[in-house]
């Protein structure tokens, strides 16, 4: 009898000739590069640093892409949208401290969205190792300290034979559900130095499967096909295990209507006479879900965004499917099965009872209608003619990445983002700057389709510089710029918390001429021009910047208005 194991890995005789003649002057940073090509890795992000040198080196001799940003925490969106896009490890080389510390934010915005980066830092020599001081520059006393809160795991280095296998361990712990940002750091003398370790020409790094527990899965199978008003919020979850398809099936053979949270939107089709779309900071939507007597709650945390700032109650029974075990019954209390989205739903699939119900439809849409009698008397026709019009002239396929700015509040709710893994914003963290990078990301995964990045003008001040990295790569992105002259949304909240804004109004620059000092092509248009202007900066090929100067407002969210 043979056992899983008993296997061994033969190598083959290319993988043996390479083994026992390596190219000369090769170094730890080698061993970086051999690694992740091995494991399947493609293009990598990243920005150079005096102690990651060895690392950037063995990029020349090797046959990986390299996207260089201008600033790391961009760098890092722009590994975070890769990963979601191609479904991917995105690898992010970093330098040691000041370079390693500018990334966290982005690391939080992966971890939150669950996309799998796969961060690669240098540190300082490993003499100057341990905690002490020894006057290195960029030391840290303990650098691992700083992102092992924010990351999934952090795998360390001490010698060149561990960097194949710390590496091949961290894109298992990336790719393993639930997805995420993991880290590892190297010293720079490991990355430097000649090595004698033989060429690395394949990793094995399969991702765990994470099934459901059969037995909780035949109980939520049972409640849902005795359900009298069975519900279903699909999170992001759905999104990131591709199980979109299983999604709709089980919806349509329960014949449950589905909203989608803001990190989950795609996740079902927008129009579908089952769909309640995404209207979650709406009261009649909250009402809506609250009244289901079985509520299926699908890759989402119910945080503080999908709950409705947390006014939503539920008064039936609540199935929770999640793979983030943190976040399992952690706001409401449920049958909690923890498991990956995709392996729960089919097993739903498979043990469901079908159900019939006439009266569900016309539910959904007398939902749908008084959410847009409530939207509409508030006199926003400026807004939704903008949103509108981005999704016309967006094509269909092409993916967009929003900023925390008040039109991705909208389309947070109000866009139909066409599919799943269309939309993404920075909802999962909330920082801003993330838009622009991000959609760079996504450009270097895909040069085949346009992709349409949108800021305000706050969150694009800490951008800029990432026009010179589209202008470089000659990346597909257009940029949707909204300048209301500040940090808009953050003037709407203190203007209604204290009267009056403090600190939100901002000195910038045109950004269509900045546009043009950097080679992309910029128009400034208007509301009226922007379907126009836009869909014709999205057919042009290479980076492209439209600037739309409006002052625009959020709808009132919970109010029944």
């Amino acid at each position: 009898m043979t056992h899983d194991h008993d296997l061994v890995l033969r190598p083959t005789s290319a993988q043996t000739e390479a083994a026992l003649n390596p190219p000369p002057g090769r170094n730890g940073g080698d061993l970086v590069v051999e690694t992740l090509a091995g494991l399947g890795a493609t293009t990598v992000f990243g920005l150079p640093g005096q102690h990651a040198l060895g690392m950037f080196d063995a990029l020349r001799r090797s046959d990986l892409r390299y996207i260089g940003l201008r600033v790391e925490n961009n760098a890092g969106f722009a590994a975070d949208a890769y990963g979601r896009i191609t479904g991917e490890a995105a690898p992010l080389l970093l330098s040691t401290g000041p370079g390693a510390l500018t990334s966290l934010a982005a690391l939080q915005e992966a971890a939150a969205a669950s996309a799998p980066v796969l961060a690669i830092s240098s540190q300082i020599p490993t003499p100057g190792l341990g905690g002490g001081r020894h006057g290195y520059l960029h030391e840290l006393p303990d650098q691992a300290a700083s992102f092992r809160g924010v990351v999934k795991s952090v795998h360390t280095v001490r010698t060149q034979s561990q960097i194949p296998s710390a590496i091949t361990a961290a894109w298992k712990s990336a790719l393993t559900a639930p997805h995420g940002p993991v880290w590892v750091e190297i010293p720079q003398d490991v990355l430097t130095a000649e090595t004698q370790v033989p060429v690395v020409t394949a990793a094995d790094a399969t991702p765990d499967e994470l099934p459901p527990r059969p037995e909780l899965t035949a109980v939520a199978a049972d409640l849902l096909s005795r359900a009298e008003r069975p519900a279903i919020i699909a999170g992001g979850g759905v999104v990131r295990a591709d199980a979109s398809g299983k999604l709709k099936a089980l919806a349509e053979k329960l014949q449950a209507p589905v909203v989608t949270t803001f990190g989950g939107k795609g996740a079902f089709p927008w129009a579908h006479p089952l769909s309640l779309q995404s209207w979650l900071e709406d009261r009649h939507t909250t009402d809506f879900l609250e009244d289901a007597d079985v509520l299926l709650v699908v890759g989402s945390g119910l945080g503080e965004l999908s709950s409705n700032y947390y006014t939503f109650k539920p008064r039936g029974r609540v199935i929770q499917i999640e793979a983030d075990l943190g976040k399992l019954e952690a706001n409401h209390p449920a049958l909690g099965i923890h498991a990956d989205a995709r392996l729960a739903l089919q097993a739903l699939l498979e043990t469901v009872a079908p159900r019939e119900d006439g009266t569900v439809r016309e539910r959904v849409r007398a939902l749908l209608a008084r959410v847009h009698e409530r939207i509409d008397a508030q006199q926003l026709t400026l807004e939704q003619q903008v949103l509108a019009s981005v999704r016309k002239a967006l094509p269909a396929d092409s993916p967009s990445f929003w900023d925390m700015t008040i039109l991705a509040y909208w389309a947070w709710s109000a866009f139909d983002a066409k599919g799943p893994n269309h939309m993404h914003s920075a909802q999962g963290a909330g920082g801003l700057g993330y838009g622009f990078p991000a959609a760079l990301g996504a450009a270097a995964a895909d040069p085949t389709r346009p992709v349409l990045a949108v800021s305000g003008d706050g969150g694009a001040l800490y951008s800029i510089a990432e026009l010179a990295t589209a202008r470089q790569y000659d990346l597909n992105v257009t940029w949707l710029i909204v300048d209301d002259g500040g940090y808009g949304i953050l003037r709407e909240y203190m203007t209604d918390a204290f009267g009056e804004a403090t600190a939100t109004e901002l000195t910038r620059p045109d950004y269509t001429e900045l546009a043009e000092s950097f080679g992309v092509p910029g128009v400034t248009t208007t509301p009226e021009t922007l379907e126009q202007d836009l869909a014709k900066a999205l057919a042009s090929p290479g980076p492209s910047v439209v600037v739309l100067p409006a002052m625009l407002r959020m709808f009132a969210p919970t109010h029944l208005g």
